[in-house]
């Protein structure tokens, strides 16, 4: 028979005991094994493998890179993609960056991250498939459709459809330049929540187009919302940073990273019920003369449309009050051509404050100073 301890020691052991029992209960209960694509990955694992997905017409193959990071501990499984648009660079660099990040050694839940869902698009610096369809006009897909319906159906199927919420990178087409937003259908359940925690000023509550991903994916209980930030074939590093702090935001809101230790000023969002594109009056050359994220009043002149040999310039006035979070980049325009896409809100000198505060903070943050090279002595 063992003797029995001192009293002091088996009080000491029990609170070492008890402390345990309350450091699992507070990290939460262990998960299994994630299975995805006939692949299984246990907890505290990382694994990045190649998903089939289609090939060139030489039969090279060209597969889905897929990364998942499954934590220790049960929580939401969150895919963050990007690239669906194959010229739109700003979310790959978005991912590249998220997942070095050390807090996710502490990941509640799995993430799921695959940076560029259009390889045909990105190796041919195109928004479109080779048979000029829009992928993120193909979901949910079919095994026996057009290149396009194949690719979504694989990557909707075999991916989309394992995970809990869904983060889609994009930016604007090309040409043209957004404001970072997130688009979201706010009346879909658990959408406002993710919206909101993402902490940008600027949420447009639009509506679902047939065969989107935001589309099929709150038809099968997804939450979806869409990131929308910067020009397409370009890197943007605010935007760049503001996506990375916006998918960790949505991570903490879903109990997936623990809170952080101190508090930091974050963005109050507001939400754009209504946008509208503004369009050239006529043709000729294009000059914008606000910037993006600018309040504009009616009347202030948003820019000009000159031909290029006359004096005359056709002003292009704003029709309404509001904020201006896309602008096209490329001067030659036709008349009718989509200038200036401008947000109505309810407070807009409030919006107006917060995106200008919202971008010093991007500026003073640590990620953007690890990217930025100093000037040379």
């Amino acid at each position: 028979m063992a003797p029995a301890k001192p009293k002091a020691a088996a009080v000491a052991e029990a609170a070492r005991g008890a402390g345990a029992k309350s450091a699992r209960r507070k990290a939460g209960a262990l998960q299994g094994p994630f299975e995805i694509a006939g692949r299984r990955v246990r907890r505290g694992e990382r694994l990045q493998f190649e998903l089939p997905m289609a090939q060139l017409y030489t039969q090279t193959p060209l597969d889905l890179t897929v990364e998942v990071i499954h934590g220790r501990w049960q929580g939401a499984t969150l895919l963050v993609s990007a690239g669906i648009h194959g010229d739109e660079l700003n979310g790959i660099e978005v991912i590249r960056r998220l997942r070095t990040l050390a807090a996710l050694e502490r990941l509640h839940g799995t993430l799921v991250l695959v940076p560029v869902v259009n390889l045909f698009g990105f190796l041919n610096r195109s928004r479109y498939l080779p048979d000029r369809r829009d992928l993120n006009r193909s979901f949910p897909g079919s095994e026996i459709g057009s290149l396009a319906s194949r690719m979504a159906n694989v990557f909707f199927g075999s991916v989309v459809k394992r995970c809990t919420h869904v983060i889609d990178l994009h930016t604007g087409a090309v040409h043209r330049d957004n404001l970072p937003q997130i688009r979201a259908a706010l009346d879909q359940p658990g959408v406002g929540k993710m919206a909101r925690a993402f902490s940008i000023p600027v949420i447009v509550n639009s509506g679902l187009l047939d065969n989107s991903l935001r589309s099929e994916a709150g038809r099968e209980g997804i939450p979806v919302i869409t990131y929308e930030a910067g020009e397409a074939l370009r890197l943007d590093e605010k935007c760049v940073v503001a996506g990375v702090r916006g998918v960790v935001n949505v991570m903490r809101g879903l109990d997936m990273l623990p809170a952080r230790r101190t508090r930091t000023a974050r963005s109050e969002p507001y939400v754009a019920n209504s946008t509208r594109w503004i369009r050239a009056p006529t043709d000729g050359l294009f000059r914008p003369l606000v910037r993006l994220g600018a309040h504009v009043r009616v009347g202030d002149v948003l820019g000009t449309v000159s031909a290029p040999f006359s004096s005359d310039d056709d002003v292009i006035p704003a029709p309404f009050e509001g904020i201006v979070i896309g602008i096209n980049r490329l001067p030659p325009v036709n008349e009718g051509e989509a200038l200036f896409h401008l947000a109505r809100f309810g407070e807009v000198s409030a919006v107006e404050e917060e995106i200008v505060s919202h971008e010093s903070v991007l500026e003073a943050d640590p990620l953007y100073a690890i990217e930025s090279i100093e000037d040379s002595p």
